[in-house]
Parts: C-alpha cells; sequence; structure tokens
C-alpha cells in the first residue's frame, strides 16, 4: 500500500474517488438516484484533489482521506454537472441540499491557525478490514503541517470512532443531528487530535 496526494495519481483520480465516495455514502445519496453509476459520475467533478490523500494497491484507490486548513474547500459542487446527470429537478435539488451541506455549513466552531480539518475518509469495499483508513490517517499526520486534527463523525459509524480513538483522537463536542429520522443519525461527533499530547504520551 502507498499513500500519495490525489494529484499525484493520474487523470481518473476523480471518477475512482467518486465510487468511494458513492459507495460510503450510498444509504444517504441513494434519495438523489439509486443508480450508483449515475451518482458516481454525478460527483466526479467536485474533489478538489489538492487536498485529497489516496491509498494505492495494486495501481488502483484503495481509499481516500482530505485534509484542509478548515477554510479551503475540499469539494466544489457545480449544478450544471449535476443537473446534467441527474435532471434538471433532480440536480438542483441535489446543488442545494449538498452545497448547505458540504461547503456552506461551517463548523460548530472556528478552525484555529495550526489546526487541519480532515473529511471525507473513506474505503473501497474490496479493501475494508486491510487497515486502509488507519494507514491514510497515519499519513496525514505524519506529512501534513498541523498541530492538530479535527474531524466529524456520525455517532451510529461506530467502527469509525473506535478508529479515531484508537489513533488517539479524543471527542470534544457533540450536536444533535437536526434530522436524525431521515438520516438514521443521532449526533454529530466533533474529535480532536494533538501532536504535543501524542508525544507527551
Amino acid at each position: 500500500m502507498k499513500i500519495i496526494r490525489a494529484v499525484e495519481f493520474g487523470h481518473d483520480a476523480k471518477l475512482k474517488i467518486s465510487k468511494i465516495f458513492v459507495d460510503g455514502l450510498y444509504q444517504w445519496l441513494r434519495f438523489f438516484s439509486k443508480d450508483k453509476n449515475k451518482l458516481q459520475k454525478a460527483f466526479t467533478h467536485m474533489f478538489n484533489l489538492d487536498v485529497f490523500y489516496v491509498a494505492v494497491i495494486d495501481g488502483g484507490i484503495a481509499g481516500m482521506a482530505a485534509c484542509t486548513d478548515g477554510k479551503a474547500a475540499s469539494v466544489h459542487l457545480q449544478r450544471k454537472e449535476l443537473k446534467k446527470h441527474l435532471g434538471f429537478l433532480m440536480g438542483t435539488i441535489t446543488y442545494y441540499i449538498l452545497k448547505n451541506q458540504f461547503e456552506q455549513k461551517p463548523y460548530p466552531f472556528e478552525i484555529e491557525r495550526g489546526v487541519g480539518a480532515v473529511e471525507f475518509v473513506a474505503t473501497s469495499n474490496e479493501f475494508r478490514g486491510q487497515g486502509v483508513a488507519t494507514a491514510m490517517m497515519k499519513h496525514i499526520i505524519d506529512s501534513s503541517p498541523y498541530d492538530e486534527y479535527v474531524l466529524e463523525v456520525a455517532d451510529t459509524n461506530t467502527i469509525a470512532v473506535r478508529l479515531y480513538e484508537k489513533l488517539g483522537y479524543k471527542e470534544f463536542l457533540r450536536i444533535k443531528h437536526k434530522h436524525s429520522k431521515r438520516s438514521g443519525v443521532d449526533y454529530l461527533v466533533y474529535m480532536k487530535y494533538s501532536k504535543k499530547n501524542a508525544i507527551m504520551k
């Protein structure tokens, strides 16, 4: 396994990342379309490869994760692309719902200088349970310039929560999810990792 910046992967990096994104969030994305192939094409355009890392196994992308300064967007939705693949009405609905959630939704706290925001951590279905997410998270900590890292995770995603705890992340905030009945998520959990605390241990 090799972890590299997504911009180093090649011309089809966005398409492969989009597939992992759709597979990982399909239970929510199926509201916009039940056709995974259509969803994959609709979201291919949106990834900012400058802030994404990918895990490469046998020449393919096995996992992805983004890390930003909390100000630069890791994804940028284009209404034209969504309408092209999902149709005028559903493309427009998708744009307004996800634009707010992915780009315009501020963190419920200020991301300070020296703090990295880790987002969109996901592993391909084919490689789950093989340590891909752990390798990516460790690589981000080792190779990026931040002193601390924050991330958001659904309380119901217990596998991810346990992984982050094992890596040294600590919960510092929990907020009730506004659409818990529809999403199946009760709380959004915010966790933080400090390089300083890790060294002191």
